[in-house]
């Protein structure tokens, strides 16, 4: 086979090759689309705060957010935020590091366990996919370090 036969059908292979990766590159939806954008991640975030409101495991921790609505507000929009990030989203999360954040809470393991509870409540009330749940999990878990402890 003549030496440009092979290189036009090099080239074609190559420009087909680009062509299917990039277009699954581009309907691969993030995250934060999967989840369903920011007015979902809201009513995740509403339903996960009322969750641990209600939940006697951890709710003390929350009781002088809960009870101020201006600081109660900055609270729900610093987890869409953080949410919204994390999971590939336009937003900017511009709270404190989780560490400062959680410093001198004495935060433990099984408090962390259940807001992690709470969390997946909401996510299941709002019938949010398995795979969804895991990445987000995935995205927020390795915070644990950051805030138990400390």
């Amino acid at each position: 086979m003549p030496k440009a036969i092979v290189r036009a059908m090099c080239a074609a292979l190559l420009v087909l090759i680009v062509s299917v990766t990039s277009s699954a590159a581009t309907t691969q939806k993030s995250l934060y689309d999967r989840l369903g954008g920011k007015a979902a991640i809201v009513a995740v975030v509403d339903q996960f705060v009322a969750n641990v409101a209600a939940d006697k495991r951890i709710n003390t921790f929350f009781k002088a957010t809960a009870s101020d609505k201006t600081r109660l507000a900055k609270f729900k929009t610093n987890l869409v935020n953080q949410i919204c990030q994390g999971s590939g989203g336009p937003c900017k999360y511009t709270g404190k590091t989780m560490k400062a954040a959680h410093k001198g809470m004495g935060i433990t393991d099984a408090n962390f366990n259940a807001l992690v509870e709470d969390l997946v409540a909401a996510l299941n009330k709002f019938k949010v996919g398995t795979k969804e749940k895991n990445d987000l999990l995935a995205v927020l878990g390795p915070m644990k370090s950051d805030i138990v402890g400390q």
